[in-house]
Formats: C-alpha cells, structure tokens, sequence
C-alpha cells in the first residue's frame, strides 16, 4: 500500500515570513519524518544531484544510512530537445515515453545516438561525485529518494520508474516542498511520499528557502566524500 504523508500550512509560514534557511535545516526537519528507518541496515538515502545531496545528507547523518547520488538524464527529442522521449538513470536503466516515441521517425535510431551520449555524461558525473568508489547495491533494499524540493516532478518520476527496475524493495520520496498536485502524482509512484510543504500557490521551489544558491558538483562530492568517511568510522 502507498502512503503519503503531506504537512499542511504552507500558507501559514509564508505568513510568518519563516522559510527554511537553507537546504541543510530543510534536511534536518525532513530527517524528523523519516525516524522510523533510523538504524535499519537495508537502508539507502539517495539525493538527487545537485540540489537534492544536501538535504539527503542531513538525512543520511540523522539515520545512520549510507548516502549515494542517483543521477538522471533526460532523453530530449534530436531537435526539440525539451521534448522528453525518456530518461537514463544510475546503474544503466531506460524509461521511455512510448507515446513521445512513435511521434519520432526513426525514433530507436535517433534514440540510441542520444541514449549513448547521455550516458557518457551520466558515467562521468557518477565518477567525478564518487571518487571512483562503486555504485551501491539497490536492490531488496529500501531507498530513501531525495530532492530540495518538486516543481513539475518529471524528473523525481523518471527516478522512480528507474529505481523500480533496480529491484529495489521500497521507495520512498522526500522532498522539503513542492505543490500539491505534482505531490500527489508522485504519490501514485513511489510507496511512501513524505512532502513538508504544499503551497496553494506554488511558484517555486526557492520560494521555500531563505538561501537557495546554486550546489557545486565540488559541494557534492565533498558531502559524498563525509559520508563515505562516517560510514567506515562507525563500522
């Protein structure tokens, strides 16, 4: 069975003028609706690159879980690159829009040439944030899967749909905000979706935060390298 877990009021902080000062705070407050996974050993928090690491570490540190990136790419239509015919994923997995497909001529032709650059941009990005350090094992495990926040959620569902092919036991998404309807459509993908906020009216996902600047790909791999470093310290 889905669950999903809303925190209403949005409207109420926005009031208060009391947004969440930065994408460190917003994993902390996540990290306190997810302590029922505090200690589990089949337990992964997953951020999605760049923004998403941030949050998803404060979460890793507060339950004691391994942290990794899960990294897509989207598929865009040679052309009309805003047009998604799909999307890549850590550890080699596909989702195709088939409706978006049969609309391309030589659709599998064009494809393929655009799947095999994006996978060398995916590679490198996975290396580059990891050290060189192995991607982990999904598979029977629960993920935790992390951004700061949901906007059309296109992306959080490509991760999903991929995270399912991994073999993955359960799927979790937690996001500090997002809008109301974006988080109920992720809802009818993952097994569990936890959103603190959901404004009326959503705007942005900065909106939320007081310090919204850009994440490095150096303040990702720096985070990585910390929780690699806790992970080995307390076993």
């Amino acid at each position: 069975m889905r669950r999903a877990t809303f925190a209403p009021g949005f409207c109420a902080y926005l009031e208060n003028s009391k947004p969440v000062s930065s994408r460190t705070e917003a994993g902390r407050e996540l990290a306190e609706k997810l302590v029922s996974y505090a200690g589990r050993d089949d337990v992964i928090v997953l951020g999605l690159p760049r923004g998403g690491v941030p949050v998803a570490f404060e979460v890793a540190q507060r339950l004691g879980a391994p942290l990794d990136v899960f990294i897509v790419r989207k598929l865009g239509v040679p052309g009309f690159e805003e047009l998604a015919a799909g999307a890549i994923a850590s550890g080699g997995v596909r989702v195709l829009n088939e409706d978006v497909m049969r609309a391309i001529p030589h659709a599998d032709e064009a494809i393929e040439a655009v799947t095999a650059r994006e996978t060398a941009e995916l590679e490198r990005r996975e290396h580059e944030y990891r050290d060189g350090r192995p991607a982990p094992e999904l598979c029977d495990r629960v993920v935790i899967l992390i951004d700061d926040g949901l906007a059309t959620g296109a992306t959080m569902r490509a991760a999903v749909k991929a995270l399912r092919q991994s073999g993955t036991a359960k799927i979790v998404v937690a996001v500090p905000v997002g809008p109301p309807d974006t988080c109920r459509e992720i809802e009818q993908e993952a097994d569990e979706t936890i959103c603190l906020s959901t404004p009326a009216f959503f705007q942005a996902v900065g909106q939320y935060y007081e310090d919204f600047s850009q994440t490095s790909d150096d303040d990702v791999r720096e985070l990585l390298n910390q929780a690699t470093k806790h992970d080995l310290s307390q076993s």
